[in-house]
Parts: structure tokens; sequence; C-alpha cells
């Protein structure tokens, strides 16, 4: 029995729908605003912001006219966006962006990727290169409007997410498939300690985007294997959820409750018969899961 078929039987199947038909190239970032009932994901590589109100179902693609990656609600008027040349301020009102901090805009080899919002209103932000040259990318943190580096020579950081109280901080190196697990001092999110490898992926995939739920369960998005693990704070996997599209990318809870989970996906690198072979590819999708999800918090600029 191959790897493939041992981990396919311990699959769970939950209702999905597909939240958006639009392809992404590579399909990331995905937040929620409780207030507005409103979903922000991006297709990185196409330089699109997608907004998804589901208040009347209906689904905007912003065109940014450059890559970006993930984004923070700063208030209801103004978002912080993550991109390739920096923290860009977004008036929603009108979609004008205003640069705020550049990130590594004088290194033409690296993008913005992974990136989440500490529970004290700390920005962990990631970089990597365009074509994920080997430690190439970082950590960062936006502290009180200060940005400053945490973690050098990563290959390619996902998986940013905390814990509820803010103590703990996780990161993961796709391209090792290991997951990190750091202290924190929660009242300014920033490290009082090392990095200690937690989580070691073997098998069908590897380890993208995460969420942390209100009980401390890591909700992690399978690149290449097609399904969301669930894993305990101390690093044991609980579930695996099917997600039908094989490259899921980043999942984020949303509904006024937070029960439900909206997972992006891609079809980077997939030639014309592995996109046919996976008719979901670039799609992105709703999984009801009666998750005991939480909300994002705002970031703080100073």
């Amino acid at each position: 029995m191959t790897i493939e078929s041992m981990t396919s039987e311990l699959i769970e199947d939950v209702p999905v729908s597909i939240l958006s038909a639009e392809r992404c190239h590579l399909g990331e970032g995905p937040t929620y605003d409780v207030l507005s009932d409103t979903a922000w994901w991006f297709d990185i590589l196409e330089g699109r912001l997608f907004e998804h109100r589901f208040a009347d179902g209906e689904t905007i693609v912003h065109p940014l006219g450059r890559m970006a990656s993930a984004l923070a609600r700063i208030d209801a008027t103004l978002q912080l966006v993550v991109a390739e040349d920096g923290l860009h301020i977004r008036d929603l009102a009108d979609g004008r962006m205003f640069l705020f901090k550049p990130l590594e805009a004088d290194n033409p080899v690296t993008r913005s990727n992974d990136a989440r919002v500490h529970p004290c209103g700390t920005f962990w932000v990631g970089t990597m290169g365009r074509g994920a040259e080997p430690k190439a990318g970082a950590i960062y943190a936006l502290h009180r409007g200060c940005l400053s580096r945490l973690f050098p020579e990563i290959t390619i950081p996902n998986a940013i997410c905390f814990a509820p109280d803010g103590t703990v901080g996780y990161f993961a190196d796709t391209a090792e498939n290991v997951m990190y697990r750091v202290p924190l001092d929660a009242a300014s999110g920033l490290p009082v300690g090392d990095p200690v490898p937690f989580i070691h992926h073997h098998g069908v995939g590897g380890l993208d985007g995460a969420v942390v739920d209100a009980d401390g369960l890591i909700w992690n998005a399978r690149w290449g294997g097609g399904r969301i693990d669930i894993y305990a704070p101390r690093g044991t996997l609980l579930r695996s959820l099917r997600v039908p599209v094989r490259q899921s990318s980043c999942p984020a809870f949303v509904g006024r409750d937070f029960s439900r989970l909206l997972v992006t996906s891609a079809w980077q690198g997939m030639d014309e018969a592995a996109r046919a072979a996976d008719p979901g590819h670039g799609r992105t999708f709703v999984l009801d899961v009666a998750a005991h999800g939480r909300g994002e918090p705002d970031v703080k600029l100073n």
C-alpha cells in the first residue's frame, strides 16, 4: 500500500462549497472581517485582491498592479497590505494604496509571502525568493511602527500563527517541511526564546498556511495533499479534512461565529494535464466544519 493510499483512508469528508470559482494562480493570505462579514484573499502571482461579501454573495476582484500576499485590518476604513515592495496602507473607499514601510524593496530576488497578526496587534510578515531560492527569505515583525527581522535564512515561510493567549508563535519552512514553536511575550508579540522544531511532516505534500482556533488547535493547509490537517498544541495530528483540490494553500475562519473554514488553492507549477486532473485547481472553498474559530485582531501601527 502506498503512502498516498494509506493517508487517504484517514481523511474526513465534510460539507464543502465553492466560494469563488475564479481560479487563482497562487491563492493565499485569506482573512475575514467579522464586522463587515467580508472575506479577503490574494492571487499573489497575478497581483489580485479578492473581496467576498457574505451578505449578498458578491465577489469583487481588485487588480493591485503588484504582487501582494496578505493583509490586516487597521480599522473600519483602512487595511495594511503586504506586497512585494513593502507594507502599504489601503483605503477601502477607493482602493488607493500608500507605502507605509519598505520591505526588502532593495532585494529583487524576494517577495512577500505568509503573514498574520499577533493578538496584541504586532504583525509578523514573511518573505521568500521569487523562485524559492534556498534561504533567501526571512520573517519580520512590525511592532509599534518599527519593522525588525526575527528569523533569517528561511526558504518558504508559512504557517505563521499564534496561540490565543499570545504566549506562543508558530511558523514553518515549507522547503524543510518543519513547523517551529517559539515562546513570545504576550504584550509585544516578540520572541523571548529560540524557535524549536515541533512538527516534522512526512509523506504527501507540505506544510503551508495555518491558523489557530480558540482552543489552541492548529489548522494547517497541506500543499500538494488536498487537505487541512488539525494539530494539537503539542504537535499531535488529530484530524485531516479533505479539500477538493490538490494544492490547498491557506485557511481562515469565516462566518459570524467563525465556525466555517475558507481555504484558498493554486495551480502554480501545474501543466495542462495536471490541471485537467484537478478540476478544482485555483478555486476558493468553504468547509462547514463546526469549528471553534476566532477572529483576527487589528494591526497596530504605533
